[in-house]
């Protein structure tokens, strides 16, 4: 907090002093050529699709379970979202549904990352069309020797309410070649300055960074509480893919009973529970998404339990417990 009071008391609210903070320890962790913090994930996908110098009105491939701003963004800059159906054990974009968004016109494919769990992401580039990796739930995740972030053409950190890293708003976007990194730095160079990442938001993000790997740490041990409690009961949670390793973002759990039931059950044990992919493509299209049989199911079985770095040892027992006696 002392540094979001100290951009408040200075008045410069625009970006700064925090902004390059937030750019540079970005750099020492992750290395990126190049990288530049927005307003909003809405404002990056523009200046992303600008650097990509993508033909106005070519397909966009999306996730059904990705967040709805991907799809009305799309819409609003010109292009055609072309949405892809997911796997049933991962929630990921199926190989084969992106396929047929090639088919059908795809020219760019941006890979929602969901609930914390990192696909193959080389099984995608193989498919050799431009990638953007949303990483905003799952960076820190690994699959095989491939950390979060690293084989996109570009990668996109959300520091939006509902991400891992927030910022109160915002996203970073990042190039690993240099290639990329000086065709993102001239579209970015005519980026406004009220387009920009503001000082405060960088200042939140600054220090959610910094504390990133401990509060990890936390996420990763009561993750492990909720599994082993899980276990003893009839449903199940997310797989991980190969070799893979989350960022415990989240505790999906897959329901083999009706939610209202659980919700019941839930509510009287005084515990909060949520839908896994609320505000999701899948929910606002309804029954006029075609086809992508796994998300819808996806959407009406799957729900998140509180995971949080400060939620206490006394709070993760409780909800262990329920876990474990679910109806």
């Amino acid at each position: 907090m002392d540094a979001v009071l100290s951009c408040l008391v200075s008045e410069k609210l625009g970006p700064g002093e925090f902004y390059i903070k937030l750019i540079q320890i970005v750099k020492d962790l992750r290395s990126p050529e190049y990288s530049v913090a927005f307003r909003s994930p809405a404002i990056a996908l523009k200046y992303i699709i600008k650097a990509l110098d993508l033909p106005l009105g070519s397909g966009i491939v999306i996730s059904a379970l990705a967040p709805l701003w991907q799809y009305k963004t799309i819409l609003d800059l010109g292009f055609l979202p072309i949405v892809a159906d997911v796997e049933s054990e991962t929630a990921v974009m199926s190989l084969e549904s992106v396929g047929e968004g090639i088919k059908q016109g795809g020219r760019l494919i941006i890979l929602h990352e969901p609930l914390g769990f990192m696909p193959d992401v080389s099984k995608y580039k193989a498919l050799d069309i431009p990638i953007i990796e949303d990483i905003s739930t799952s960076i820190g995740a690994i699959n095989g020797d491939q950390s979060a972030g690293q084989l996109g053409t570009f990668t996109l950190l959300g520091l939006e309410e509902r991400d891992l890293v927030t910022g109160g708003g915002g996203a970073i976007v990042m190039a690993n070649t240099r290639r990329e990194a000086i065709v993102l730095k001239k579209v970015a160079d005519e980026a406004s300055v009220i387009e920009l990442l503001s000082d405060v938001n960088s200042a939140l993000a600054y220090i959610q960074i910094k504390e990133f790997a401990r509060n990890s740490e936390l996420r990763r041990d009561i993750h492990a509480l909720y599994v082993r409690s899980l276990m003893q009961g009839r449903h199940k949670t997310l797989s991980v893919q190969g070799e893979g390793t989350p960022s415990w973002y989240a505790f999906p759990v897959l329901l083999s009973s009706g939610l209202k039931e659980v919700r019941q059950y839930t509510n009287r044990k005084e515990i909060e529970i949520e839908g896994a992919f609320v505000g999701s493509v899948a929910e606002y299209l309804g029954d006029g998404l075609d086809g992508c049989i796994q998300a819808k199911s996806l959407l009406m079985r799957c729900v998140l339990f509180p995971l949080y770095p400060r939620l206490g040892s006394s709070n993760a027992a409780k909800i262990a417990k329920v876990l474990a006696t679910l109806p």
